[in-house]
């Protein structure tokens, strides 16, 4: 059988990794994901959130725009659960593994005006072999309120059991 690659964003299609590029914590392998919806840099109608690690936390800013409302003025809840999603996700990423959202549950607090800024921080909760269950917050600048909770469980790739 054969199989073909596609080539996006000219990737080399002889890469087995035609989504774009960033280079992994630590030295580790190459991953790539520079079109991703949440954080990817050529994705054009994405969010372009740019994540960090501080002290155990992973971090990053974000302020929603009139192009991501669903009621009039207020931000739509999917583009919070993304938020969330890859806070946690990058979480794992920058701890120089690999590894997919296996379930996420997010508990909507307060609605999130389009233009206030918002801090996001995803945690670790426990890990038992190649589960890691995770916490991601998403948290009003103004007023410290947390506007979003999300509790999720990331399945590691086989090669990250440690």
């Amino acid at each position: 059988m054969e199989v073909s690659v596609v080539d996006i964003d000219g990737a080399d299609p002889d890469s087995n990794d035609p989504c774009g590029g960033c280079t992994m914590p630590g030295g580790g392998p190459e991953l790539r994901a520079t079109r991703c919806f949440v954080c990817g840099p050529n994705n054009p109608v994405g969010l372009h959130i740019e994540f960090r690690l501080e002290d155990d936390v992973c971090r990053a800013e974000f302020v929603p725009s009139e192009n991501h409302c669903g009621w009039d003025g207020v931000t739509h809840g999917g583009i919070l659960y993304s938020a969330l999603d890859d806070v946690m996700a990058n979480w794992i990423f920058l701890q120089g593994m690999r590894g997919f959202t296996a379930k996420c549950e997010i508990r909507y607090r307060d609605e999130l005006a389009v233009g206030a800024r918002i801090r996001l921080e995803g945690r670790m909760i426990q890990r038992r072999g190649r589960m890691i269950q995770l916490e991601g917050l998403a948290i009003r600048d103004t007023d410290g309120a947390v506007v979003a909770k999300s509790a999720a469980s990331f399945m590691l790739a086989a090669a990250e059991e440690r």
